[in-house]
C-alpha cells in the first residue's frame, strides 16, 4: 500500500495488486495465524504525504470492489437484482484508466483547489500541478454550478511515455518505469514547470459536491454535462441493459487493449440511475453501485537462465526460475516460482528453454511452460540436485511428500530464515535487525539459533564494515524493547510448525505462560478449542526437543519476558455463538474483530458453515462467503449490526 498510494513505485501492476488484496482477504479468512494488524487487506488509499498540505474531501472519495472473473462479475448483478427486487438496472460500462485519482474543485467557476484521494477523507493538496495539465479548464463557462467537484483520473500517454523515455535516454538518464507511476509522480512534483514538462492528460468520470448545479437522473447524463463546462470525456463508455451486454463490452474492449494511446487495466461498471444509486448506498469503503471489473494480466516469453534451489525456514527445498530480466505485468521479473520436482517435470521446463511468464496476482510471478519451437535440440531434462546447496549435505524427500527437504536444522539457509522470522513484525518485531544484519551474524557465528539473539552483545558488530555506533546503539535499543513482547507473539516467533500468530495467540491466552506451555500435555493443548491434535503433538514434541529446551533457556538468560494476555472482563454474550467476519470494517481491523468475538466467549473461524450464528461483512467480503451465507439462510451483519450483536449477544431487530 505505502510503494503503491504512497511512493508511486508499487511492485506490482494495479490489477494486480488488487488481485492480490483480493486473495490476501480470502487467504486470511482461511488461515488467520497469516493475518496481521497492517496488512494491505485492512487498508484503503494511502495515507497523504506530509510533503503536501491536507485537503479533505467533502464527499469522500471511495474505492471499488473488484471482480477478476466474470463469475464475480455476475455474481454482483445476482446481489443487486436481489436487493432492487424486479426494478433491474441498466448499466454503464466505461474504461478504468491506469493514473492517479484526482479531484479538482470549481468555486464561482474558478478551479480554487485539486487533491488526490489520499485514504479517500483526506487527500494532498496537488492544485500546483493539476493546472498544468492542457485538459483540466482553469475556469468553466458561465451558468457553471457556484461549487463543483470533478473526479477523475490523471494520466499519460503512450506516445508521450515513449518520447519522454527516449529524451531520457538521450540525456544519459534512466528510463522510467511506466505510465502510471510516471503520471503520479508527476503530479507529485514540487516544480510544476517539471511537470508541465510531462505533458499529462486528464479523463474525468465522476462528480463529487455540487452547489446549485442541474439535477441529473442518470450517470450517464453526468458526461452530457461535463462536456457542456468544457472537459472532454472519453468517447469509451457504454449504456447497456444487462449484464451480458457489460460481458459483451468487456470482451470488446479486452481485445482493443493496445490499440489505445493510453493504458487501461479493466473496465468499471456502474449502476446507471442515480436514485438507484442512492438506494443501494455504499459501505465504508466502496460503493455497492459500481464495480471494477479487472483484465487478466499479460504473458510474456523469456529465457530461463537456470533453475536454482532455495532453502526455506524448516528445509524445504523450492526450485524457482532464473530468467532474463522481463517487464510483464507492471513489474521487471527475473525470478519465477516452480514449487517442487514434479512441478518442473510435469512443465519440462529447461535451462536455456524460451519460457511463457505470467504475472497473476500470486506474490511470486508464473513459468506457464516452455516455447518447444524454441528449445534447442540438444537440451536435456533438468534433474533435481541431491545436495542442499548451501550446507552442501544430502537432501531427502519423504515419503508422501511433494518437497525435498535439507533434514539439518544447522543449515545457515534455515538458521538466517528462523531468525528472521522470529524478528519480523507480527513475531518480535526486532527493530534495525534485518536481514543484512542476520546474515552478518549467522555467517561469522555468532547466532546459531534464536535463543542467541538476546545473548548478543551488539557492540560484536563494530567489526564488520557500515556499522557505527549509532546503528549499534540502535540493535541495542531494538533488542531492550522487544525483551516484553506479548506472549502469543513470542510462541509464534519461535517457528514451531504448525503453530501461526493466530494459533499463537490461542495457546498465550490457554496458558499464560511459556513455562506453562512447555509443561503441557499433548490432550491439554488439543483440548483448547481451535487446537487440534496435529497442532498439539508438534508443540509438545518441540518443547521436548533439546533444541526447544535450550532456546527457551537462552530467551529467560537474555531477559525476554513475555506479557501475558489480560484476562478480558467483558460480559460473555456471544458464549457457544460462532460469527465470521469478512471484509474491512471501519472500527475494527480484523484480528481487532476477531478478539472482540472471542473475547466475548465467541468462536471466529474463517469460513461459513451450517453451524455459523451470523456472518458480518465490512468492506470487499469474499464473494463465496456471502454465496454460501445467503444459501445457508444465515443471517448477514453490517458494523452497526455487528456492534449490537458483541452488546447484546441477539441478532438486531
Amino acid at each position: 500500500m505505502h510503494l503503491y498510494h504512497e511512493l508511486d513505485a508499487p511492485e506490482l501492476p494495479d490489477a494486480d495488486f488488487d488481485r492480490l488484496v483480493h486473495r490476501l482477504r480470502d487467504l486470511e479468512a482461511a488461515y488467520p495465524e497469516l493475518a496481521t494488524a497492517d496488512s494491505p487487506a485492512e487498508q484503503v488509499g494511502g495515507a497523504p504525504s506530509v510533503a503536501f498540505a491536507p485537503v479533505v474531501h467533502e464527499v469522500p472519495m471511495m474505492s471499488l470492489d473488484n471482480a477478476f472473473d466474470i463469475d464475480e462479475l455476475r455474481g454482483w448483478a445476482e446481489r443487486l437484482e436481489r436487493r432492487l427486487g424486479d426494478s433491474i438496472p441498466s448499466f454503464v460500462c466505461e474504461l478504468k484508466f491506469d493514473g492517479l485519482a484526482l479531484s479538482i474543485r470549481y468555486e464561482d467557476g474558478v478551479l480554487v483547489r485539486a487533491a488526490t484521494r489520499g485514504d479517500g477523507t483526506t487527500g494532498e493538496d496537488v492544485t500546483h500541478t493539476v493546472r498544468t495539465i492542457a485538459d483540466v479548464p482553469h475556469e468553466l463557462p458561465a451558468g457553471a454550478p457556484r461549487v463543483i467537484e470533478v473526479r477523475g483520473e490523471a494520466y499519460m500517454r503512450l506516445s508521450t511515455f515513449a518520447a519522454l523515455n527516449k529524451a531520457q535516454e538521450a540525456a544519459g538518464q534512466q528510463a522510467y518505469v511506466n505510465p502510471r507511476n510516471t503520471a503520479a509522480g508527476t503530479i507529485r512534483q514540487k516544480d510544476p514547470e517539471a511537470a508541465s514538462q510531462r505533458a499529462l492528460s486528464f479523463w474525468p468520470y465522476q462528480l463529487g459536491q455540487v452547489v446549485d448545479g442541474p439535477v441529473l437522473d442518470a450517470h450517464s447524463a453526468t458526461f452530457d454535462f461535463l462536456t457542456s463546462i468544457s472537459f472532454g470525456v472519453n468517447e469509451h463508455s457504454r449504456v447497456v441493459d444487462t449484464i451480458d451486454d457489460v460481458v459483451a463490452f468487456i470482451e470488446e474492449y479486452a481485445a482493443k487493449r493496445h490499440d489505445l494511446d493510453y493504458e487501461f487495466d479493466g473496465v468499471v461498471i456502474k449502476v446507471d440511475d442515480l436514485e438507484t444509486q442512492r438506494v443501494l448506498g455504499s459501505t465504508s469503503r466502496a460503493p455497492r453501485w459500481a464495480i471494477a471489473y479487472k483484465m487478466p494480466p499479460e504473458e510474456r516469453a523469456t529465457r530461463l537462465i537456470d533453475i536454482p534451489i532455495s532453502i526455506g525456514t524448516n528445509g524445504s527445498a523450492t526450485p524457482y526460475a532464473l530468467l532474463e530480466p522481463v517487464f510483464v505485468g507492471g513489474v521487471t521479473v527475473t525470478n519465477a516460482t516452480l514449487h517442487n520436482q514434479d512441478i518442473v517435470a510435469q512443465k519440462d521446463v529447461r535451462p536455456g528453454d524460451m519460457v511463457i511468464v505470467r504475472r497473476a496476482g500470486d506474490v511470486i510471478p508464473e513459468v506457464v511452460g516452455p516455447v518447444l519451437s524454441e528449445r534447442d535440440p540438444d537440451s536435456e531434462a533438468w534433474v533435481f540436485p541431491t545436495d542442499c546447496p548451501e550446507c552442501h549435505r544430502p537432501l531427502v524427500r519423504p515419503e508422501g511428500a511433494a518437497r525435498h527437504r535439507c533434514p539439518f536444522a544447522d543449515c545457515p539457509a534455515q538458521v538466517r530464515g528462523r531468525i528472521d522470522h522470529f524478528a519480523q513484525r507480527s513475531a518480535m518485531d526486532i527493530e534495525h535487525f534485518g536481514e543484512r544484519t542476520i546474515d552478518l551474524l549467522v555467517s561469522a557465528g555468532l547466532i546459531t539459533d534464536v535463543g542467541d539473539v538476546f545473548l548478543l552483545d551488539p557492540q560484536e558488530l563494530a567489526q564488520f564494515e557500515g556499522f557505527g555506533e549509532t546503528s549499534i546503539e540502535n540493535l541495542r535499543a531494538g533488542l531492550e524493547s522487544s525483551r516484553t513482547r506479548p506472549l502469543g507473539n513470542v510462541i509464534f516467533a519461535l517457528a514451531i510448525p504448525h503453530v501461526g500468530s493466530s494459533n499463537g495467540k490461542v495457546l498465550a491466552k490457554a496458558f499464560g505462560s511459556i513455562e506453562a506451555l512447555a509443561a503441557a500435555s499433548v490432550e491439554q493443548i488439543a483440548a483448547i478449542d481451535g487446537i487440534g491434535p496435529t497442532i498439539a503433538e508438534s508443540v509438545v514434541e518441540w518443547f521436548a526437543s533439546d533444541t526447544g529446551t535450550a532456546i527457551v533457556q537462552k530467551l529467560h538468560d537474555g531477559g525476554v519476558r513475555p506479557v501475558a494476555p489480560a484476562v478480558s472482563t467483558l460480559e460473555a454474550t456471544l458464549t457457544g455463538k460462532s460469527i465470521v467476519v469478512s471484509g474491512g470494517l471501519a472500527n475494527y481491523g480484523r484480528s481487532e474483530a476477531k478478539n472482540a468475538i472471542t473475547d466475548r466467549g465467541g468462536k471466529a473461524p474463517g469460513s461459513v458453515s451450517k453451524s455459523t450464528f451470523a456472518l458480518v461483512v465490512g468492506n470487499d467480503p469474499g464473494a463465496s462467503k456471502v454465496t454460501k451465507a445467503e444459501d445457508l439462510g444465515i443471517p448477514i451483519l453490517d458494523e452497526a449490526g455487528f456492534e449490537t450483536l458483541l452488546t447484546t449477544g441477539e441478532l438486531p431487530a
